[in-house]
């Protein structure tokens, strides 16, 4: 059934959901957190394939923390196989996130360079990143974002407040839409979605939330749930796959590169059990409000 979630229990993130299928991966924790090879990713999505039930048979993917974003990739692979009857209708892929999650990275794949590869299949039409408002787009971090997608036109960023005028310079303004607020980027986008309907993958990195709404690992955009919802509400009989990550989880990684390149990125993992504790109740209502309103947006 389409409100039944399914948890990959990588960190202990997600607390209990009604009618959830979890599957338990703690074992795949630090293999897969934050970055991994493509054979680690390929071998991952095999696991899922053969332990999780028939796509049309469940809801919203819930993957834990924000670190775990790129398995938004085998995930809406596994969409389009299960659509490949519906080759004529490409899949739309809208995610709502603070980060553009589009750029440079060397070793394979991590929670901020997926949206590449998910751009450039050919089933995909486009990737619409909504919510950003990152310095990651901002002028001194242009060089770190992939431009073959933008300039294709598969990926479109929707940012409010980052000064992105490399985008002029380099022939992709087009891709880059700019807000003076996230109300007025919310409301642009819903406009967006409700005017060009189509099959819709939708990903909620709930980094994308204002602080006052929950808190995560990663530092936080300036969206309201309320503008979240009108944006889901938009894509009424459009989504045929979704998932949410974002939560929080106390992690150590005893592998050294990950442990430098997170703290490079400004990560923090090192959370104290009591706030963590009141973090993942808030969490959790709020996940159990966007699988509500996921679910009625289903087609």
């Amino acid at each position: 059934m389409r409100d039944s979630p399914v948890v990959l229990d990588l960190d202990g993130a997600v607390r209990p959901l009604p009618g959830e299928r979890r599957l338990g991966l703690a074992d795949w924790q630090e293999r897969l957190r934050f970055g991994c090879g493509l054979r680690t990713l390929r071998a991952f999505a095999a696991t899922l394939e053969s332990a999780l039930p028939p796509f049309a048979a469940h809801g919203t993917v819930f993957m834990g923390s924000g670190d775990f974003h790129h398995l938004s990739w085998p995930l809406i692979e596994r969409c389009i196989a299960a659509r490949a009857h519906a080759a004529a209708q490409p899949l739309r892929v809208v995610v709502l996130d603070n980060h553009p999650d589009n750029m440079r990275f060397p070793f394979g794949v991590h929670c901020g360079s997926w949206v590449r590869r998910v751009a450039l299949l050919p089933a995909v039409s486009q990737v619409h990143v909504g919510g950003i408002t990152s310095p990651d787009i901002g002028n001194g971090h242009a060089w770190e974002n992939y431009l073959a997608p933008l300039r294709a036109g598969k990926l479109i960023y929707w940012q409010a407040g980052v000064d992105t005028g490399w985008a002029r310079w380099l022939g992709v303004a087009r891709a880059v839409r700019r807000f003076d607020d996230v109300a007025a980027l919310a409301d642009a986008l819903a406009a967006h979605l409700r005017s060009t309907p189509q099959p819709t993958y939708l990903s909620i990195d709930k980094d994308v939330f204002a602080p006052s709404v929950v808190q995560t690992n990663w530092d936080q955009g300036r969206m309201t749930e309320g503008q979240a919802l009108r944006i889901v509400g938009a894509l009424q009989g459009q989504v045929v796959g979704s998932d949410i990550t974002g939560d929080v989880s106390a992690h150590r990684y005893t592998t050294a590169w990950k442990r430098w390149l997170s703290a490079r990125d400004g990560q923090d993992t090192a959370l104290p059990a009591q706030p963590l504790a009141d973090w993942q109740a808030t969490q959790h209502a709020l996940n159990l409000r966007l699988a509500g309103a996921i679910a009625a947006a289903h087609d």
